[in-house]
């Protein structure tokens, strides 16, 4: 899901919007698709929260702000809310507060419809805060194309997955052509990233014709008349068996002691010639038994090896006393490069690497301010060190922007608390030699060079922080000077 924020929402649930759709993922491992946040209604100063375009369908979020918090919210979309069994009374002739909501996003589903694909579903999802513990709606309504939620990861995802679920999906050219519309000086995403987003080629796949002969066919037994039967043939003559021919002498053999192999193959034509007399039955000749040649020669080979292995062992043993193992333990791993001193801090690396964009590896609002202008290089880098005998984990970003401008509005944002981060490199790509550390809770620095915004993020590892630790913030002052290569 890539969010690209076109203005700013002033709702009170605005901020749960934004996240709930931020957690459904990058690219279509969860739900992919598109996100345009603050969308103005064409024609209107009324705008919506968010405008999300799915590979399955098309939905328009908007915000309702209750006065309070509450545990239980009746809402009905044609009748009267209530908050923990108290009526929402609003002025004028609205029955309730989502009344102007679903104006809006009616007003923006109709702008839509010109460059709507046909067949695309659409829905509506009206987002109520600041808290609603639980949303209670008519039966009747749970099958509609609207849903009322507290925005959370997994009530949106079960909207999203609900309300899209056309059996078309949407092209990438097709959902261009949204964006052209409702985000006109925006920068869209590239034709591979939304494809990466699950939309499908610029045109919808057709199924493929099947062969004739792969269709399977039922056959049905066809109704004859009934043949009259066949006349009964006359039994084949029993053969009689042929008398055993008489046994010929046998002939000796120095190497075998086996009798002389008859003459006649089974199957080939008997010789001609009168008629063999039936003889009398034979007294079957004894085998004489096989001498057992290798016996000897198997007894011999194992003798010789007991030898050879006692003597392998014999000097074995003495050889251990004069000289190691020749085959030992495998060689350590090389040790992890370390940095210069900073500060009196040494740095170890874990991870380093750099990539093309940022907004991938962005969350939170900063992802959505890099959609719209993202930078042209991202270098990164994890180092672990130690303070005061303590483990601390260092996460270094770089962006580098094309104009210094937009560098500094960039480190603005960064700066704001709860615009988001970014990822930590050896967490992303598993480089961290025991569990990754947790940097939801960091010491943070940052600086800005030449175009360029360095961001740090210091956190203990194995063990909670606190953003004025005195040790994770020494730590992260350090590390806006250790080198982050390409």
């Amino acid at each position: 899901m890539r969010l690209v924020r076109l203005s700013a929402q002033s709702a009170r649930v605005s901020d749960d919007i934004r996240a709930a759709l931020t957690s459904l993922g990058r690219g279509n491992t969860v739900v992919g698709g598109v996100a345009l946040i603050g969308v103005r209604v064409p024609g209107t100063e009324r705008s919506v929260d968010a405008l999300v375009v799915l590979p399955r369908g098309v939905i328009v979020v908007v915000a309702v702000d209750l006065p309070d918090p509450a545990m239980r919210l009746d809402a009905p979309l044609t009748g009267q809310w209530k908050a923990d069994g108290w009526p929402l009374v609003r002025t004028g002739e609205a029955v309730n507060p989502a009344v102007e909501a679903v104006a809006g996003a009616d007003g923006l589903l109709d702008a839509l419809r010109p460059v709507l694909p046909g067949g695309l579903a659409t829905g509506t999802v009206i987002a109520v805060g600041p808290y609603v513990e639980t949303v209670d709606a008519p039966p009747a309504e749970l099958n509609g194309t609207t849903r009322v939620l507290y925005p959370t990861p997994t009530s949106m995802l079960a909207a999203t997955v609900s309300l899209a679920s056309s059996d078309r999906p949407c092209t990438v050219d097709e959902v261009g052509a949204i964006l052209r519309l409702f985000a006109p000086d925006a920068r869209p995403p590239s034709a591979a990233a939304l494809a990466a987003e699950g939309f499908a080629g610029a045109t919808p796949p057709e199924p493929a014709p099947e062969h004739p002969l792969a269709i399977a066919t039922v056959t049905v037994p066809a109704e004859h008349p009934g043949a009259p039967p066949a006349p009964a043939q006359p039994a084949p003559p029993r053969e009689e068996p042929l008398p055993a021919p008489v046994p010929q002498a046998p002939t000796a053999s120095p190497s075998a002691g086996y009798p002389a192999a008859r003459a006649h193959v089974f199957g080939s034509p008997a010789p001609a010639g009168a008629p063999r007399p039936a003889a009398a039955p034979v007294r079957a000749v004894p085998r004489r038994p096989v001498t057992v040649r290798w016996v000897p020669i198997a007894a011999g080979v194992l003798l010789l090896g007991v030898l050879v292995l006692a003597i392998v062992l014999a000097t074995g043993a003495e050889d251990t006393d004069e000289a190691p193992a020749a085959t030992g333990a495998p060689p350590p791993a090389p040790a992890a490069p370390t940095s210069a001193p900073i500060d009196g801090i040494t740095f170890t690396e874990r991870a380093m690497g750099s990539d093309p964009t940022c907004a991938p590896h962005a969350t939170g609002d900063l992802q959505a301010d890099l959609e719209a202008t993202d930078c042209g290089t991202l270098r990164r880098g994890s180092f672990e060190t130690e303070v005061a005998g303590k483990r601390i984990a260092v996460s270094v970003a770089v962006a580098t922007f094309e104009d210094a401008a937009a560098a500094e509005r960039f480190k603005a944002a960064a700066d704001t608390p709860g615009t988001g981060s970014i990822a930590d490199l050896a967490t992303a790509t598993g480089r961290w030699p025991s569990a990754p550390p947790a940097f939801e809770t960091t010491a943070y620095a940052s600086s800005t060079a030449n175009g360029s915004v360095r961001l740090v993020q210091a956190c203990l590892i194995g063990g909670p922080s606190t953003p004025d630790d005195p040790d994770l913030v020494r730590a992260a002052a350090a590390g806006l000077r250790i080198p982050v290569a390409d």
